[in-house]
């Protein structure tokens, strides 16, 4: 679980584990340079959890009744394409970093990604004493082979009718607040069943209506102790706030149902590196620089989604496939009861 909420609030800093002096002269080389790589680094992995969140806002098209609730768990995961796991790197773009071999663009590793073999760049610096200096560091790696290709969420979701076709839902998971991660998730929904509204609608076959939700999630990770960088309240803070406008339509039988729709996908995350760093340049100097850069990502997609859902009493199972920029599948284990007023 812990690997699920430092991947979802992207609390793999820049220089990670395996490259934690090479964001020190990355920052020494210009902050400009540092945000440039970091936006296009962590943009993969924001977008790919945007559409993660967007799953299994439903299992059906029909509506639950005045008094009906239904309580779920569900997990769900965006598939990582090969594509997502590089970025084109232009050095043109850059003020000080050059590629050590090889032509000025060059594919590297996203936060989903991984270079292998590893690729070297030389970033230039000015010292105060000894004038432009250069050195040569490994671009930092992703999570590569660490994430079976998959971007997880998980949380608990509720809805319950409130009559005359509408229904109500919300998703949450619960806070997390320690030394090194806090975490918050949370969402919520409102579905309208058109064929509710339309005459003889229980001779209906199928069910059809519209979704409008919600997603928001922060998190922020400590990166004191593991930046390699000298400092004070070193963090990564993400904030990510998502819409889904959805129609829906289903079959209305007792106990296998398939269900699907078109929706339309918008999103933005902010990712922010807090703190302060005493960033070296050369042997004898430093500098701190305080809440280095901020940034952002955006998502605009449209998806399709096709599902089945088994009910046997109270107890429901369902399962899903979204496909859109990112592909995402999802399953549920749910829980629903009638009460009647």
């Amino acid at each position: 679980m812990k690997k699920i909420v430092l991947f979802l609030t992207l609390c793999v800093s820049v220089s990670g584990a395996k490259a934690q002096n090479d964001i020190d002269v990355l920052l020494a080389a210009g902050i400009e340079d540092a945000e440039r790589f970091a936006n296009d680094y962590l943009a993969p992995g924001t977008n790919g959890a945007i559409h993660s969140l967007n799953a299994n806002w439903f299992n059906s098209a029909k509506v639950k009744p005045l008094g009906g609730f239904e309580i779920s768990i569900i997990g769900n995961a965006s598939l990582i394409k090969d594509e997502d796991k590089m970025f084109s790197m232009n050095t043109a773009d850059y003020n000080n970093v050059q590629f050590v071999q090889g032509p000025s663009v060059q594919d590297v590793a996203t936060v989903l990604g991984e270079n292998n073999p590893e690729i070297f760049v030389e970033v230039e610096y000015d010292d105060p004493i000894f004038g432009s200096q250069t050195v040569e560091l490994s671009l930092p790696q992703g999570i590569g082979d660490q994430s079976s290709n998959l971007i997880p969420t998980i949380f608990a979701q509720g809805a319950v009718g409130l009559g005359s076709g509408i229904e109500v839902k919300a998703r949450y998971f619960p806070k997390i607040d320690n030394e090194d991660v806090t975490f918050n998730l949370y969402g919520a929904g409102l579905q309208l069943e058109f064929t509710e509204w339309l005459p003889a609608d229980k001779l209906w076959p199928v069910a059809l209506s519209g979704l409008v939700a919600y997603t928001h999630l922060d998190g922020s990770y400590n990166i004191t102790e593991s930046s390699g960088i000298e400092g004070e309240n070193q963090r990564l803070e993400n904030n990510t706030n998502t819409w889904l406008f959805q129609l829906a339509v289903s079959t209305k039988l007792p106990v296998f149902n398939l269900y699907g729709g078109l929706g339309y996908i918008t999103g933005t995350s902010e990712s922010d590196l807090l703190g302060n760093y005493r960033v070296t340049n050369g042997p004898l100097t430093s500098e701190t620089i305080t809440d280095p850069f901020s940034v952002s990502s955006e998502v605009s997609a449209v998806r399709g989604t096709v599902g089945l859902k088994l009910k046997l009493g109270f107890f429901r199972l369902n399962a899903e496939y979204h496909i859109s920029e990112f592909d995402a599948l999802s399953v549920g284990v749910n829980f629903g009861f009638i009460w009647l007023f």
